[in-house]
């Protein structure tokens, strides 16, 4: 056996691809992006083959800059973006694009759901509530509005199922990706046959269940070939980004929690059992190991938003870190710390794609709410990331009133280098954030571990415990966890008072 790792984390900006020891010590990454596609509003697509381009690429890219010889990867694994629908005919041919996670489309194929089973049997099974951002209501709306393509469909696939087709001939997921489809028993580790039929969903569209620590084939030759690696390769499962995230954050036992701030974000636990909100704001995903789940809660436009605050208000910023060599947000950030806290009674509703939790409202936009002339482009920014922590907050309480203890925090993501948004987080959440060490690759840290469990160079997930570290533990500060205090319900009052503009804009 290889003494290597190779990780794959299908995001949904590009594929990361990582390169890991047997200690768990990252040797090398590389990335490649891909393009979004937002034909209408609420629509929101990628193409499959730039996945498998991004893989190919990278990976020669990985192992030039690594050194690593192709003989010596003793194991694939991989990650994925979830809650999409890629419909491939009997060869693996994509019928169409995917449609990813942060699309929307399939409002009213989710009420059609609402109204067949309701929103409770719904929940209780799969963990989830009726979204359009789940599989199921994706799948739908092929069936109503692309017939043609829902008859030749031979498989419904998930962004990183795809690649492990393209690589094994297997048509496979894992449990962890399967539990964000609404189509999943979530306790019972299988698809709910009374749900795939009470849709009129074809049992035997969907992929083969595994877990995710499970080897579900080799490399085939002809892949060896394109990607520059050698045949007979275990190839695991792995899973979906956020079971593999909570696993590169360490967070694989009961009570241990992570905040992932990227283009979404999202609050999560370890847990060895579904957590039911009466409320319906958080739902559950299946963690990477059987029997052991990750009550969740999700919105959509975190690291989103400031990226639209990137691309649309920091043209100096930009030209100045084109010009020092620096990241446009390292700038950004320097100008939004120059601002106080609170930003000067400046809300921002970070409701770009509408919102996942804790609202479930796919009509919901993005505002900006008591600006005046003394606010610049530098109280924006800073708003951007308060906006997203107040709504984190909202998530965090949800699991709090389930009387569910969280002391401290991890973070990860990309968001988690800004120590500003950092600092931000913990006065909102008011406890100790732990940037993690590993933070962009946490999630591939994740996969490359369940990896190295399915071929037994780790003996199990418990490992992660030993190989993720903390780098930095910031504390809240009383005087500004006191004005976040007070605008936090001026945050979520706004939102309700809009809710009727919200509908009539999204009519």
């Amino acid at each position: 056996m290889g003494n290597y790792i190779l990780s794959h984390d299908l995001g949904t900006t590009g594929n990361k691809s990582t390169i890991y020891d047997r200690e768990g010590n990252l040797i090398a990454s590389s990335f490649y992006p891909y393009s979004t596609y937002y034909p209408y509003p609420n629509w929101v697509e990628q193409n499959p083959l730039d996945y498998w381009e991004a893989v190919k690429i990278s990976t020669r890219e990985l192992l030039a800059r690594s050194k690593v010889e192709a003989g010596d990867i003793a194991v694939i694994s991989f990650s994925g973006q979830m809650m999409g629908c890629l419909p491939v005919d009997r060869d693996g041919n994509p019928l169409r694009n995917i449609i990813i996670w942060a699309d929307q489309r399939g409002i009213e194929e989710a009420e059609f759901i609402r109204e067949k089973l309701g929103e409770e049997k719904i929940y209780r099974v799969t963990g989830h509530r009726i979204s359009p951002t789940y599989s199921a209501s994706k799948i739908l709306w092929i069936k109503k509005n692309e017939p043609e393509i829902f008859l030749k469909t031979h498989k419904f696939l998930l962004a990183k199922d795809f690649i492990i087709y393209k690589l094994t001939g297997k048509w496979v997921t894992d449990y962890s990706d399967a539990s964000g489809t609404n189509l999943f028993d979530l306790e019972e580790e299988r698809w709910s046959e009374e749900i795939v039929s009470s849709l009129d969903i074809p049992i035997e569209k969907l992929p083969e269940l595994h877990s995710s620590l499970d080897v579900i084939g080799e490399l085939t030759s002809d892949s060896a070939l394109e990607l520059g690696l050698v045949s007979g390769i275990p190839v695991v499962t792995g899973g979906g980004d956020g079971a593999c995230a909570a696993c590169g954050a360490g967070v694989v036992r009961e009570g241990d929690a992570y905040n992932y701030l990227g283009a979404s974000s999202w609050i999560a636990i370890a847990s060895s059992k579904p957590v039911y909100d009466p409320e319906l704001r958080t739902f559950t995903f299946h963690h990477l190991a059987p029997k052991l789940f990750m009550p969740t809660g999700t919105m959509q436009s975190a690291g989103l938003s400031y990226q639209w605050a990137r691309d649309n208000l920091a043209i100096k910023e930009k030209e100045i870190a084109r010009d020092l060599g620096l990241s446009p947000y390292e700038v950004m950030d320097l100008e939004a710390e120059k601002i106080l806290p609170g930003s000067e009674n400046l809300i921002f509703l970070p409701y770009l794609l509408g919102e996942r939790s804790p609202y479930w409202n796919p009509d919901a936009r993005g505002v900006f709410i008591g600006l005046t002339p003394r606010h610049t482009r530098a109280h924006l920014m800073r708003a951007i990331m308060e906006g997203v922590g107040f709504n984190l907050k909202i998530i965090l309480e949800a699991f709090l009133s389930q009387g569910i203890e969280i002391k401290d925090i991890r973070l990860i993501g990309g968001g988690g280098k800004s120590s500003i948004w950092s600092s931000i987080l913990a006065n909102i959440f008011e406890r100790d954030i732990l940037r993690m060490e590993v933070l962009e690759e946490a999630t591939s840290l994740g996969s490359a571990i369940a990896g190295g469990v399915g071929v037994g160079i780790f003996p199990g997930l418990d490992i992660a415990g030993e190989i993720v570290r903390v780098k930095e533990r910031i504390l809240p500060e009383k005087d500004i966890m006191e004005i976040y205090e007070r605008l936090y319900p001026i945050f979520i009052e706004s939102y309700e008072r809009l809710l009727p503009v919200f509908k009539r804009l999204g009519g």
